[in-house]
């Protein structure tokens, strides 16, 4: 199987977003792809709450969303949608950062809202409280392709190593972690992380980012670090985009996951313990 992974720079507007978007996804799928994956936060970003509620929608009328889902079926590929900001009725009107996984007919095969909410003091210039505009998700999902079944998980969970076992034993062979990382915390731990993750599970890693400068209208934005990465089950790294937009390849072996669990089945080897 081939993976396509699609790297973008979006601003906080999804309108100006999407023609781009569409584009690099039919690049992947005219370069063989049959699983293309997109970064976090596809339809925009954005840390400006009320910008955020003006350009977002339900995900019945998402258009970010009908349009991939249309390139999914037209292209008979599968697609996993890295997330999309989404209106929801929650009585405090907070949004889901919802990753969905489109199949080759254009349906929604899966959806996964995420778990952890990055809300940290990355320097005294950079907070982030994503909880204050994005309520969290409560259910990890594993979901069966043709090629194998896929683990959904978006950015921030990556730090949290007990997800991602929980998704392996639960039958996962390929875990996602489409992301929109921060440049700081990114230079320093995304690679580490993936990596870890992928040898802690003996499963392939396939992590599209977002990069660069983020502009949003209020004149701010953020900068993201780029670097979407394939990971075998052994730790390699198999594909590193770099810190352009484009689309990166990784053709994909699923006998891998089950030589790597072989080699080192640490997931049959749980032991309960007692805490200190």
């Amino acid at each position: 199987m081939r993976a396509g992974l699609v790297q973008l720079t979006v601003g906080d507007d999804p309108a100006e977003n999407l023609p781009e978007t569409v584009a690099r996804v039919r690049a992947a799928v005219a370069g063989g792809a049959g699983f293309v994956l997109t970064p976090e936060c596809t339809n925009g970003l954005s840390s400006n709450r009320a910008r955020q509620r003006e350009v977002f929608a339900h995900e019945a009328d998402d258009p970010t969303l009908a349009a991939l889902r249309d390139e999914a079926a037209r292209a008979g590929v599968w697609l996993l949608i890295g997330s999309l900001g989404v209106l929801t009725e929650d009585a405090d009107g907070r949004f889901a950062n919802r990753s969905f996984l489109v199949g080759p007919d254009g349906a929604i095969a899966a959806r996964y809202d995420k778990i952890h909410m990055f809300d940290v003091n990355v320097s005294e210039t950079e907070v982030y409280r994503e909880s204050a505009g994005y309520r969290p998700g409560d259910r990890a999902v594993v979901a069966q392709t043709p090629f194998g079944r896929v683990g959904m998980t978006v950015c921030y969970d990556v730090r949290f190593s007990q997800l991602y076992r929980r998704l392996a034993q639960a039958g996962a062979d390929i875990i996602t972690v489409p992301a929109a990382f921060n440049h700081i915390t990114g230079a320093a731990h995304w690679e580490v992380l993936l990596r870890a993750r992928a040898i802690e599970t003996g499963c392939f890693v396939l992590a599209p980012a977002q990069t660069g400068f983020h502009p949003e209208r209020d004149g701010k934005g953020r900068r993201t670090h780029g670097h979407s990465l394939v990971i075998a089950p052994w730790g390699e790294v198999l594909a590193d985009a770099g810190t352009e937009p484009g689309v990166t390849f990784a053709d994909i072996d699923l006998a891998e996951v089950a030589r790597a669990r072989a080699r080192v089945p640490s997931l049959s080897h749980d032991r309960a313990f007692d805490l200190p």
